[in-house]
């Protein structure tokens, strides 16, 4: 099995998501890819986005986090309205090519409803497993 490739560089000299990087991005229809976002340090997530590859350079090349809102058609860097910013310290692609793995440094609360994840309250009753010897 071979290792996900290392990528030089994420962007080209005219200001372009590589191409290596646009190449291993497997996105939907819409053009979109998912983004995790989790917290540096605690390992917690606290939130999934959608990135194109625009919002993925620009997040690759700001140190904050901008996604893709399907529901508004437009980009929106994270904290520019509420104050609760995503400082990037790492991005990685899933070994599918189709998801990302962004860690940050969250400034305040993650969901828009104001709560510290957008997973907080939100538990699904579920029967835990338990390994079979």
């Amino acid at each position: 099995m071979s290792q996900n490739p290392a990528f030089a560089t994420p962007v080209t000299v005219d200001g372009k998501l590589s191409a290596e990087i646009s190449a291993a991005l497997k996105k939907d229809d819409s053009g979109l890819v998912a983004a995790i976002i989790q917290q540096h340090g605690t390992l917690e997530v606290l939130m999934l986005g959608w990135m194109d590859e625009e919002a993925l350079r620009r997040t690759l090349t700001t140190g904050r986090v901008t996604f893709w809102s399907r529901s508004r058609n437009e980009y929106w860097r994270k904290g520019d309205t509420s104050g609760h910013s995503q400082l990037v310290r790492s991005v990685a692609l899933d070994c599918d090519g189709d998801a990302l793995l962004v860690v940050v440094d969250q400034i305040g609360a993650a969901c828009h409803t104001g709560a510290h994840t957008c997973f907080d309250g939100r538990e699904i009753p579920a029967v835990v497993g338990r390994r079979v010897s």
